[in-house]
């Protein structure tokens, strides 16, 4: 399998997997930010499938990173007193391994790509899962413990996942 093979593939699964997310929360708007990533890997795969058809393409920018924010405000402001359950929170914790390890092959992937518009759509795409991991970040840090949760954290811990 190649590279874009493997991309794709990468993209079908992680849409897949927010789109399971979406279907098992209750919360309408925790809902929408997982149909909002999902939506976003199916623009990373028609991107990818581009590059590979064409050889080049653009790719718009995303807005969940921007969504999730104000979704976050309305939980806290919410005052949601009990914990999520520990299947979610597992769930959430697999999400952000898989959006880490997104970041680091988009990031390599575009280390070695000789075509410079081809490199800068994976780095544009590693920029975005690394957007995804912020989002995933949060949601877990504020279902682990609603009761410490501050503020949205502009900062992540992306780099203890690889």
């Amino acid at each position: 399998m190649d590279a874009f093979e493997f991309a794709l593939s990468m993209e079908l699964d992680g849409k897949a997997y927010y789109e399971n997310l979406a279907g098992e929360t209750s919360q309408p708007g925790l809902k929408k930010v997982f149909l909002g990533l999902a939506a976003d890997e199916q623009k990373h795969y028609d991107t990818i499938l581009a590059i590979r058809g064409l050889g080049s393409v653009g790719m718009a920018d995303s807005a969940v990173l921007e969504d999730a924010r104000g979704i976050f405000r309305e939980l806290v402001e919410e005052k949601r007193n009990s914990p999520a359950p520990s299947t979610e929170l597992l769930a959430y914790r697999h999400a952000m391994t898989i959006e880490a390890r997104s970041v680091k092959f988009y990031e390599e992937a575009a280390r070695l790509e000789t075509e410079p518009a081809v490199s800068g759509l994976f780095q544009r795409i590693a920029e975005e899962e690394k957007k995804h991991f912020t989002v995933m970040d949060n949601i877990y840090s504020y279902m682990l413990a609603p009761h410490t949760f501050l503020a949205w954290g502009e900062f992540s811990n992306l780099t203890e996942y690889y």
